[in-house]
């Protein structure tokens, strides 16, 4: 197999991951688990969302978390910007990167933003523009892009046509995402297939949840059509609020310990990417959602 040699993750964790936690997560917190991960290798980090606090109150503090950042040089911070007045609000803490959203499915679009794809479409436009006049890059998250709670699975066909729909808005790169989970790795190939008709190999990530056990093979299945970005979770946080049953993200640490046995670099430290899951871990008061992190745990304490 003609594999990647080497592969860049963006943790979501702090961002996609606590979003739907129930209690408070004190600004401190999620500030400390930025320098975490980032000390941890990561490069790219999911940080928050400039959202309405009656909508996502656990993203209220994000304006405070961008600001109690020490910033690394070589480390690129995104935030999720659904409207120009969460981009306004953003704009302000100087993000390296916006990310938008879109459905691959016309139910799971009409249920999340209360409108069609096409419509969603039409509303990041102005949001798209402002940024790219900023000097912002703009990623767009592509989600259902295999399965949808609503109308089941989703054709090839429908991710290709949403892959286009943000080309043409000017998004630079996109995120294929299997946000409840029940993709396997030839419907994945397959969903990454139609996105590769609109944008370059090096502008698509790979973005896959847990919920059935497939995230792993669904990550070798990307590796495998040459895919070298992926988004994961630290402890596996996350989950999605309008996916009845979905579970949370990949755990980052999972991923790095399959590629790093698989020989490809990834440019992250193991185990103080496990001491920032396990912080965060705490913080939320449960063990760490990674078999990788349970197993090190293990063996620690031994």
């Amino acid at each position: 197999m003609n594999l990647p040699r080497r592969v860049k993750l963006i943790d979501v964790g702090p961002r996609d991951g606590l979003q739907n936690e129930k209690q408070p997560v004190p600004a401190a917190v999620k500030v400390e688990l930025v320098h975490r991960l980032q000390d941890a290798g990561l490069n790219e980090i999911e940080v928050t969302s400039f959202v309405s606090p009656k909508w996502v109150p656990q993203m209220a503090d994000n304006a405070e978390v961008m600001a109690g950042i020490h910033r690394q040089p070589d480390v690129r911070y995104s935030v999720l910007t659904p409207n120009l007045q969460g981009f306004e609000a953003a704009l302000k803490t100087k993000p390296d990167e916006i990310v938008v959203f879109g459905a691959a499915s016309e139910a799971f679009s009409q249920k999340n933003i209360n409108c069609s794809i096409e419509e969603s479409i039409e509303r990041f436009a102005p949001v798209v523009k402002a940024a790219r006049d900023a000097g912002i890059a703009v990623r767009g998250a592509m989600s259902c892009t295999v399965g949808c709670p609503y109308e089941g699975e989703i054709a090839p066909e429908r991710v290709g046509y949403l892959a286009g729909l943000m080309k043409s808005i000017g998004i630079q790169r996109v995120d294929v995402a299997d946000t409840i989970g029940v993709g396997t790795p030839r419907k994945v190939q397959a969903a990454i297939e139609a996105t590769l008709r609109h944008y370059a190999l090096n502008d698509v990530s790979g973005h896959f949840h847990d919920t059935y056990g497939q995230a792993l093979v669904n990550t070798l299945a990307a590796l495998q059509v040459g895919v070298w970005n992926f988004q994961s979770s630290v402890a596996g946080l996350g989950g999605c609020p309008y996916a009845k049953g979905a579970t949370g993200n990949v755990a980052t640490e999972d991923v790095v310990y399959m590629l790093q046995g698989m020989g490809i670099e990834t440019g992250i430290h193991l185990d103080k990417l496990i001491d920032a899951g396990v912080f965060i871990s705490n913080a939320l008061g449960r063990q760490p959602n990674s078999l990788v992190s349970r197993a090190v745990l293990n063996k620690r304490a031994v």
